[in-house]
This record gives C-alpha cells, structure tokens and sequence, in this order.
C-alpha cells in the first residue's frame, strides 16, 4: 500500500524516507515487507505525507482477534502511543500487539486532522452530520445579506483565516438556508459548501471533504448557477482524488470544463475562467497519477484558457493565468521535475498574488521542490515565507512532513525546531 502510493505521486524512496526521517533503506525494506512499521506515529507520518487514510494502513496490517489482556486494560492515552516501542527488528507477535494498541487508543473515528483542527471543525461536523446550527441572531436573511456572507468567507479563505472560517461558516450556512425561495439560496448555499470543502482540504479533513462536495453539487444543481455548479464538480473531482481514485478524479474535472466552456447564458470570461480552474486542476490530478503526458496537455490547455478570458480571475476560484503557473508548479514537482519547478518558481514574483492563500501556498510548493531536491536550507526558508504570509497554512500535512525531516538539520537551521512546533510536529 506504502510503495502503491509514493508511486501514485511520482517519488522515489528517498523522498518519502526525507520526509519521514528514515533512511532510503528503511523505506526499500518496508515496501518490501522485509521489517514492520512498528510505530504509531511513524503511520501516522505516512499516513499525512502520502494521503493514504490512517484507518487503511492499521487494516492492512492482520490483528488477533482480540488485544492481549494487557492491552485491553490499557488506558486509551497518548502514553499507549508513546510507548509503542521502536521501528525495526521487532517479531511479528510485538507488531500485532502494538497495532492491536493502536487500534485500543484510536477506537474513535479517526482522522487525518491533528486535535487542534479537530476541535476547530467540531462546529462543522455538528452542521454536517447532524443540521444542528442557528443562524446568527444578526443574521440578515435576505438576498443582500446572505450575498454578503458569502463575499466575506471568501475573503476569510483568500486571506488564510481557517479557524475563523471553521467558526462561521455554520452560521452563514444555516442562514443561507434560511432564505426564500428555495432556488435563490441554492446557489448561495452550495458557494458556501464549496468554500467549506476548500477548507477541508486545507485542513486535511479528507472525509468531510467528500460530504461537502456532494452537497455543494446538490445545491449548485437546484440553483442551476453554470459556474457554481462547475466548481461543485472542481470539489467532487479534488474529493475523488483525495481518496486515491486519481484517474475518475481527473475525467471528472476534464468533463466539467468542457461543460462549463460550452454552455451558454454566461460571460465567455467567466466560463473561461471557471474552465481553466478544472483544467488546472485535472492536471495536478494527473501528475500525481504519474501521466507525464496528459498533465502537461492539461496544464497547458488551463493556459490557454486562462489567456482566452482576458478577464481578472473568476471570483468563486481565483483562476487566472497566475492560479495555472502554481498549478504548473505542483505539475512540475509531482513528476519530480524539481529543478524545472524552481525555473518556473524564479519568474514569479509573491508579491503580486493577490492573496495570503495563494502566496503561502506558493511558498509551500517552493519549499516542496527544494525538500526534493535535497536542499534543506532553501526548503526552510521558503517555509518560513509561507508562514509570514499565510500562518495558518503551515498546519497542513506537507509542511509537517517536511518540518520533520529538517529537525535532522536542526544545528545547521536555527529555530526549525520553534517552527516545527508550531507546524504541529510533536517534539519530545
């Protein structure tokens, strides 16, 4: 399952083995089954960096039918992960033993979400799972006032303000709801379910990504908004990818955009705009796949598009000609391209994305490409840019893997250590 899904995003084992601490040999035995994962946290690692839910990799490994004794009298606390006992050597019977642990201390639902963001979404998994959120007692609910809300949780995602977004957007989605008829707050609801979805994946949260979009889909369709409805399928196609299903993923996005393109009652502008953000976004999909060829049509066909449009970027995803370079940048690094990934970062210039968003994930792409080609210091202090940029986006799953890889180089980097925390890499 490890080695399937470094291949899926184009690395060999010695990126994967940087960006968990390993050795390249560590990782060559593992794929091969040679030594076990004997680690929570080492899973856990995995699990972040390479997308693979953490659930999967606990099933893959066979487990007794029922825990040791000891284990079932164990308190289900953060000391049973820390005591999980080293990475190599041990014999199976300890290795079914530790997941068997894991599986005691994680009998939860378990997420990809660290506790902080967790507890930053619980709102959002009330409102999802349950429809339990009011609308705000200053609520206005009229066409006004819920256009409003939706121009200001944009500007909270544009501007990386995820935990105040996490906080209102339950609230703005209630008072969308709220609004009459049922087909003018269509529309408003399913921009809202897709500002949700976006966050979701800032935040790692691949399961609530995959609720968001469905429902962002069904909205956008009852409102029968081209555009809306065409980044509704941006989301479902991000969600399908999410979950390791890369070539559905990128026929979705594909299809969507010679949908969008093709249709009528709308701005060419605007459905040119809105078709270079799926095309931009099949082609990512399509790197990460491995398909050399159809990422690099693909982004080069959200070029054209882009240029087409001679208009500012469409206002539900900010595609443009400059949303396509750093979509070509991530290309670029999932083909393991890095050398030309930092050709193309040195003809950008950050101070003219126009958000926080798109400038810390700029920075974090570069940091990426240098962190694969085995430059630790450039990869930091591109890292740090994005944390000066977009603080809250340090918290996703690439910078910690990447954080943790630079505490092997923590004399040489002073504060990696300070920013390693703060990313949420747990430090002993």
């Amino acid at each position: 399952m490890i080695a399937k899904a470094r291949r899926r995003k184009g690395w060999p084992q010695r990126d994967l083995a940087a960006m968990t601490g390993k050795s390249e040999s560590w990782v060559s035995q593992v794929e091969r089954d040679v030594i076990p994962v004997n680690s929570l946290e080492t899973l856990r690692q995995i699990s972040e960096v390479l997308d693979i839910p953490l659930p999967e990799l606990l099933a893959a490994a066979p487990l007794p039918a029922q825990p040791p004794a000891s284990v079932r009298r164990a308190s289900a606390s953060a000391s049973v992960v820390r005591n999980l006992g080293p990475e190599e050597g041990d014999d199976p019977v300890r290795r079914r033993e530790l997941l068997a642990a894991a599986a005691v201390v994680f009998a939860s639902p378990l997420t990809s979400a660290t506790p902080a963001e967790a507890s930053t979404l619980a709102p959002l998994e009330e409102l999802l799972l349950y429809g339990s959120a009011a609308v705000p007692e200053d609520g206005d609910v009229s066409p006004a006032g819920v256009a409003a809300t939706v121009k200001e949780s944009r500007a909270h995602f544009r501007a990386a303000r995820y935990d105040t977004l996490a906080r209102t957007l339950p609230g703005q989605i209630a008072r969308a709801r709220a609004l009459q008829p049922a087909e003018t707050a269509a529309t408003a609801v399913a921009d809202l379910y897709n500002i949700t979805a976006r966050l979701c994946i800032k935040l790692g949260e691949d399961g609530l990504v995959a609720i968001t979009a469905d429902r962002a889909l069904n909205a956008a369709r009852t409102g029968g908004d081209a555009l809306t409805i065409a980044e509704a399928h941006r989301m479902v196609s991000s969600a399908w990818r999410r979950q390791g299903h890369l070539a559905r993923a990128t026929d979705i996005a594909v299809r969507a955009a010679q949908d969008v393109r093709a249709g009528r009652g709308t701005a060419e502008p605007a459905r040119l705009a809105a078709s270079t953000s799926l095309l931009a976004t099949a082609a990512y999909t399509a790197a990460k796949m491995g398909d050399r060829q159809t990422a690099h049509a693909l982004i080069a066909e959200a070029a054209d598009a882009a240029k087409a449009g001679r208009a500012a970027a469409d206002v539900r995803t900010d595609a443009g000609i400059q949303q396509v370079q750093l979509h070509q940048l991530s290309v670029h690094y999932l083909l393991g391209d890095a050398g030309q990934a930092i050709d193309l970062a040195k003809t950008i210039d950050p101070t003219t994305l126009p958000t926080a968003e798109r400038q810390g994930r700029f920075f974090i792409d570069v940091a990426r490409c240098f962190d694969q080609w085995g430059k630790p210091e450039q990869c930091y202090r591109a890292l740090l840019a994005a944390e000066r940029a977009a603080p809250q986006e340090i918290r996703r799953g690439a910078v910690k893997g990447m954080a943790n890889g630079l505490l092997h180089h923590d004399r040489a980097l002073p504060g990696v250590r300070a920013f390693a925390g703060r990313a949420g890499v747990p430090l002993n």
